[in-house]
């Protein structure tokens, strides 16, 4: 079992301990490693926790709000978490021990549970920033994301496609998505760069207070990424004031435990997952994209043996 003041060490705890249904003659911990709490991680692994701790019988559980991918990651392979929201391209640099990307070693104990929904990189300038485009951005201020999150590598990725790079900008700010929106607010801050499910808080919070821009990324972005990068699009309607459908490019997101996580306990966080996906919609819209059927597209990582034994008891696995 992990070691609880282990597991809290200096991280901020973002919510109470979940009381399990069923007195456990040894119990099992789920510490469920998100993102900022204005993001789309964070209520969807509030939520996640929530549906454990009820269906899980000897379960106690707790969501941590943390810098995102990256560190979810690395939290994992220290033993310091039981599963993790992150990027497809994160885990993907983790399993390869990418120095770059936050990872001096290869993260051998990742273990995956499923490809849940995908992250669409969604671009928001003020409407007075004068930003219409993305090579419009030259020159002006951006926050890329916390340093070293998911998001960042997200936009490093984007500006090397789009023949850019952060020296272009005016400034550059590494900050999480609330913390971006106030600076926004603020007229400190042109624009932010926010890798999330669409629909994200943080962006929802600036187009209600003030005009916004949603900026495009061109499709061909994601034919020069390549996977796990594919071309998408932000709907007309998903924030106040966006009138018509955006272009840009998303990448799936994964949850993600490690290998010493219990066969029983990832069996469960599987189990529990889809099974309770009703539940899970009304923490956040994006849980409506997620699909059993799309539960192995693009794995990076091996699959938990938990995992792969619900897997083939649904058929998806033969």
């Amino acid at each position: 079992m992990i070691n609880l003041k282990s597991a809290l060490r200096g991280c901020a705890v973002a919510s109470a301990l979940v009381a399990a249904p069923f007195a456990a003659s040894a119990q099992e911990f789920i510490n469920v490693l998100t993102g900022g709490t204005s993001g789309v991680y964070y209520p969807l692994g509030a939520g996640l926790a929530n549906i454990y701790g009820e269906k899980i019988e000897g379960v106690r559980t707790q969501v941590q709000s943390t810098k995102a991918s990256v560190e979810n990651l690395n939290l994992l392979q220290d033993g310091r978490g039981e599963l993790g929201f992150a990027l497809g391209d994160a885990v993907a640099a983790a399993w390869e021990g990418n120095a770059d990307a936050g990872f001096p070693q290869k993260l051998d104990k990742l273990r995956g549970i499923a490809a849940i929904y995908p992250n669409y990189i969604q671009i928001v300038a003020s409407a007075d920033s004068g930003i219409a485009d993305f090579e419009s951005l030259k020159g002006k201020s951006l926050s890329v994301g916390a340093p070293a999150s998911g998001t960042e590598l997200n936009a490093r990725a984007i500006f090397g496609a789009m023949s850019m790079s952060y020296e272009d900008l005016g400034k550059v700010e590494y900050l999480p998505f609330a913390e971006s929106v106030e600076l926004i607010k603020n007229r400190q801050l042109d624009a932010t760069l926010q890798s999330a499910g669409l629909g994200v808080a943080s962006i929802r919070d600036l187009a209600s207070s003030q005009p916004i821009t949603v900026v495009a990324v061109p499709a061909s972005v994601a034919e020069t990424l390549g996977a796990p990068y594919i071309a998408a699009t932000i709907p007309a309607g998903t924030y106040d004031g966006q009138t018509e459908d955006v272009p840009t490019v998303a990448v799936s997101n994964f949850l993600v435990t490690s290998d010493a996580v219990s066969d029983e306990i990832a069996y469960q966080m599987t189990k529990q997952l889809f099974e309770n996906l009703d539940t899970l919609v009304a923490s956040h819209q994006a849980a409506s994209q997620i699909d059993i059927a799309n539960a192995l597209e693009g794995m990076p990582i091996p699959l938990h043996p938990g995992a792969e034994r619900y897997y083939r008891e649904q058929g998806i696995i033969k």
